[in-house]
């Protein structure tokens, strides 16, 4: 299996007012969370400008390329990827460590009316794991590790086998970019699209094939 970069077309598209609402709200509670500098109990937690994710998302449906309507992200924080994929039409679903996140996250969706699930877990499955290799952080599989340990084929909570999983998004660390992408091309099934944020405004996608 190899990974097959999509060519994205992120020209700005008009918001519907319900997305409008979504990232106003959003955006008043993250503003909130670092004018009160509650942000330094959560240092990793870094928010994503949601507008390219959304177009990303917008032009991989009009395209009509995902496989199905699953949608995963992968540490979901205030959960408005989550959100806008489900205003989108996608079975959504966003996998956070961050307890406060999460309450952040599932009440910023019941304000919406959205029908969405957020799992309190790692987005790595059992049997991988991240560490620090040589100048860079690598992935640890199952068939490095001793003894007889087989991947989960589910995330706790959800009953959506990991490779059923029709799109994953996820905005990493810069360190942790090419980890995103073994971790995917290693735990996807085939067909299945990444939408990875690189920086600010850089989005790409991926398929498995």
């Amino acid at each position: 299996m190899s990974l097959q970069e999509i060519e994205l077309d992120l020209t700005p598209v008009p918001f519907p007012a319900e997305v409008e609402r979504l990232l106003a709200d959003a955006g008043e509670r993250i503003d909130e969370l670092f004018e009160t500098e509650r942000n330094k109990r959560l240092p990793r937690y870094i928010p994503s400008d949601p507008r390219p994710l959304y177009r990303a998302l917008h032009f991989l449906l009009e395209k009509n390329l995902p496989l199905g309507p699953a949608f995963c992200e992968w540490g979901s924080g205030f959960g408005v990827g989550v959100c806008l994929a489900r205003l989108l039409g996608l079975d959504a679903v966003g996998i956070e460590r961050e307890e406060s996140l999460l309450e952040e996250a599932r009440a910023l969706a019941e304000r919406h009316g959205l029908e969405v699930q957020f799992l309190h877990t790692s987005f790595y499955p059992e049997g991988y794991e991240p560490y620090d290799g040589q100048g860079a952080t690598e992935l640890l599989r199952p068939e490095d590790m001793a003894g007889d340990v087989q991947p989960a084929t589910r995330y706790p909570g959800s009953d959506l086998p990991v490779d059923e999983i029709d799109i994953f998004y996820v905005f990493p660390w810069p360190s942790e970019h090419e980890l995103m992408l073994e971790l995917f091309e290693a735990v996807a099934g085939e067909g299945a699209i990444l939408i990875i944020c690189f920086g600010e405004k850089d989005v790409c996608a991926f398929r498995k094939v």
